[in-house]
Formats: C-alpha cells, structure tokens, sequence
C-alpha cells in the first residue's frame, strides 16, 4: 500500500477509469480515489465510457465524470483503473491505456489480474474496491476524507456488499462503514434512499415484467430470472435498470445459485450468482467471463432459450462436482 501511495502521488496528471456498464462500487471508488488524488494537488480526470446510471448521477455532484475523449486521455500522464483488472472492462481506451507505456496503477478486488502494473492494490478478501480506496486516506491523512469522499466511497460498500449481506462482510468493513458515517456525518438512510428508492414507474413495470419469469427448472437449485428485449423496449428501459434483479431468483426457496439471462445487442448477458455450491467466478469463465466466488458476469453467444439450456447445464455440472 505505501509504495502504491509513494508512486502514485509522484504524477501531476492521472486518468482515473472504471469499468463500463458501471455500478454503484466501480462509481464510488471512482469518486472517492479522484478526490483523494485532487488533495495532492494532482489533476484527476474522472473517466467513463458509458452513461452513469440514474440511482447513482448524484455522485457526480462531489466529482465530475466525463467520457473519454482521445485528445484527454493522451494528456494524461498517467492512468489509474477501478474495480477492473482487464483491458477489456475499460471500454473503448482499455486496450489504448495497457498499452500506452505510460505508468498504469490499479485498484481491484477480482481475482486474476491480466497485464502488466507499474504498482497495484489486488486484494480478493475485500468486499468492495472502494475499501481498498479507503485504506488510501487512511494510509495518508483521515482528515483529507470529508462528507462527499466519505459518502461515494459508503454507497460503493452498501452496493457490492447487498447492504452489508454477503459473506465479504468482515468486522472490519464495519468498522469502516462506521468510520465513513462519523467522518461523513451522514446517515444509511440517505445513502439508501438515493440508490435503491427513487424507481420511476418504468423500472417498476420493467421488475414486474422479469418477475414473471423467475423459477427454478431442472433440480431447483439454481434460480433463473429472464429479461428480453420486448420487456425493455415496451417499459423504455435499459439494461442499467436491471439493477439487482438476479436476487429475486436467488432468494427462491432452496435454492443456491441464480442466474439472470439479459438479451443485449445480439448476445446473451450472463449475470450470476450464489449463496453456495457453486464457484461463479469458474462458472463464467465456460462463457469468457469471470468475477468473484459468489458473483460473476459473462457472455452468451446464442438465444436466450438455448442460454439458460447450456448455463444452467454447467452450473449442475459444477454443482454436483
């Protein structure tokens, strides 16, 4: 960590990036890691490929966040990615940033990290990357983490924890959730209420349409929960607005894995996860995906039909292995 933070705060100009199609972990480490940077003196340039999702656009009150452009990136001296550890989850300059020369850094908390980092932070125990970028101000000054900094790295713990949930969950994220919520002085309330209840009644319409879908075929142990193309474009939606559906099919009785099947741009987006029995991580790894133990995304190249065939085949492979 200290030799991460000696080299790192040598650079005057850093592209921070985040992974596409980004949650509320890869949006609070970002904003969290640029406003540690910025109180160096450093200039950060915020970086994302696709548009912040709604229940999250508030974070970009405390920090800007802007697209990538070829003429921005380039006059960056340096590049720092969040919650990624490849290339290919940076979206139109993750191969031009790899591969630039110029020093890389990277914060992650996924496993098998490709490339080659001039200095990183991969740590699989924590529950979030943005405990990772935490540790960043307390390894430095804790008074450099102030409400804004405080609150965007808390809504990265409550989203990749399933509020505080899931196994990842240590005496020790609590004991940083409480530190965030002393220092920040803002209450769980007003993180939840701006990421999870502010749904219009499109996405409701979206959820009830899923709903419909969601059971447990073959052996009831792995819960499926589908989301089509009709679904999204009658309720005018968007992928981004799936948003924490797959655990609806794994809070079905017995069962221990769940995946959700989501038609996108002529493939089959693979989201999946467990309780126990199954390694998601290897399992998304048969369709070019990877992730954690109990949660993981990949690809599907076919109809929805014939995914949830072939994936939930694997899984019980996996499953009984």
């Amino acid at each position: 960590m200290q030799t991460f933070i000696e080299s790192i705060l040598q650079h005057k100009k850093i592209g921070v990036f985040t992974h596409i199609r980004p949650d509320g972990d890869a949006i609070g480490s970002l904003v969290g890691a640029s406003i540690w940077l910025s109180k160096f003196g450093i200039k950060a340039h915020a970086f994302n490929d696709d548009a912040i999702p709604t229940n999250l656009a508030w974070l970009m009150n405390f920090y800007p966040i802007q697209k990538p452009t070829q003429e921005l990136v380039d006059s960056c001296e340096a590049y720092l990615v969040l919650d990624g550890n490849a290339a290919s989850r940076f979206g139109v300059f993750g191969e031009h940033i790899y591969a630039s020369g110029k020093p890389l850094y990277m914060i992650d908390h996924h496993p098998n990290p490709e490339g080659k980092y001039t200095e990183m932070i991969s740590q699989t125990s924590a529950c979030s990357t943005a405990e990772l970028v935490f540790h960043l101000y307390m390894n430095t000054n804790m008074d450099l983490l102030e409400r804004e900094s405080a609150m965007a790295i808390y809504t990265g713990l409550v989203t990749d924890t399933g509020s505080f949930r899931f196994d990842s969950v240590t005496p020790d994220v609590h004991t940083v959730a409480s530190e965030l919520l002393r220092r920040g002085r803002f209450t769980p309330p007003e993180i939840y209420e701006k990421v999870y209840d502010n749904k219009n009644a499109n996405q409701i319409q979206l959820l009830g349409k899923a709903l419909t879908t969601v059971e447990a075929p073959g052996k009831a142990k792995i819960g499926i929960i589908k989301i089509t193309d009709e679904m999204l474009s009658s309720t005018q939606t968007t992928y981004a607005d799936t948003e924490g559906f797959v655990a609806y099919a794994l809070s079905l009785q017995g069962v221990d894995a769940a995946v959700l099947f989501a038609e996108m741009n002529g493939k089959i987006k693979l989201s999946l996860r467990s309780k126990r029995g199954i390694d998601c991580n290897v399992w998304a790894r048969f369709y070019n995906g990877g992730g954690h133990v109990k949660a993981a995304g990949a690809w599907f190249e076919g109809t929805i039909d014939e995914a949830v065939k072939d994936v939930i085949t694997k899984g019980y492979e996996l499953y009984e292995a």
